[in-house]
């Protein structure tokens, strides 16, 4: 049994958070991974996706072939886009409603939407909102982890360990609002369902 994802979005969502959480779920259910990242520019911005490797068998390369993905987790709708040929014909997209604009001919929001949309498995979740009801706008990320953990190959009980493992140095509060996150996230996710 094998899981490829690819998390895609740009530098500041919080991308690395995700991959520790699934990376560590995976380390504690005895499965192999492979991680590798890329940074766009080194800054806040900057294009990030990082491709994960699950699998209950060997991993002999890092990167995704295009056409092999299982998942796009994406936290930021036109860099999902970026990477739709990566997606097997059978696999699922999760994306982030709120786009972040930060170049001057940045499509039409509703366009980029619609074009996810038309993917055979394309769930778009309202990050921002729930990341609000949470109780942080950073907890994004976590929303959006919610939302994937239902088609993750890893239990929801060890990505919720590892939320508070990562989470814990930052205080009980901060916990607390990503916990609350995971779990508006896997709400917003059975709901499309």
């Amino acid at each position: 049994m094998k899981q490829d994802i690819i998390i895609a979005g740009v530098g500041g969502q919080g991308i690395l958070s995700i991959a520790f959480v699934i990376d560590n779920a995976a380390l504690e259910e005895g499965l192999n991974f492979k991680q590798a990242e890329v940074h766009g520019m080194a800054q806040r911005g900057g294009a990030v996706q990082s491709h994960l490797r699950l699998s209950t068998d060997n991993i002999y390369s890092d990167l995704i072939p295009k056409g092999e993905a299982d998942m796009i987790l994406g936290l930021e709708p036109l860099e999902t886009l970026r990477y739709f040929d990566f997606l097997s014909p059978e696999g699922i997209v999760i994306t982030s409603s709120s786009p972040y604009v930060n170049i001057p001919d940045y499509p039409d929001a509703d366009e980029v939407l619609n074009r996810i949309l038309r993917v055979k498995r394309g769930n778009i979740v309202e990050s921002e909102k729930l990341a609000k009801e949470a109780g942080s706008l950073r907890a994004q990320n976590i929303v959006m982890l919610g939302a994937a953990s239902p088609h993750l190959m890893v239990n929801k009980e060890d990505l919720i360990k590892y939320i508070k493992v990562l989470f814990h140095p930052r205080g009980e509060k901060v916990v607390e609002i990503n916990l609350k996150a995971f779990r508006l996230g896997l709400e917003a996710a059975s709901k499309q369902e």
